[in-house]
């Protein structure tokens, strides 16, 4: 069960016109092991249904053990050599994102607890 300061992050990516599938394709096929690798838990991913997002944004959820592990961890990640490989690869046609949004969320006393 979360701990009282476990704080989850909301990211939400803006995909450069047609590459949400290469953007997807990473996360399925890299990021996530390596957000794991970093101490960071993946909640869920979700990409949308409907347009105008449909073609263009991809969101998923992380939980952090607190906002200062999710700093560390980030930091971690991005220094990490084998994120920098499959992250230059997988732009090796250009980058993939346009604009990330983060927000960090404290679940509410009502909420239904997470596994």
């Amino acid at each position: 069960m979360a701990g009282l300061s476990t704080v989850y992050e909301l990211r939400i990516y803006h995909a450069v016109p047609g590459k949400i599938d290469q953007l997807v394709a990473r996360f399925r096929d890299h990021t996530m092991a390596l957000f794991t690798k970093h101490g960071m838990k993946n909640i869920a991913y979700w990409t949308a249904l409907d347009e105008p997002v449909k073609r263009s944004t991809f969101f998923y959820i992380l939980e952090h053990p607190s906002r200062e592990a999710a700093a560390a961890n980030w930091k971690a990640f991005q220094d990490d050599p084998d994120w920098q490989r499959v992250k230059a690869k997988s732009e090796e046609n250009g980058k993939l994102v346009e604009k990330i949004d983060s927000t960090f969320l404290a679940l509410t006393d009502f909420s239904p607890r997470l596994a």
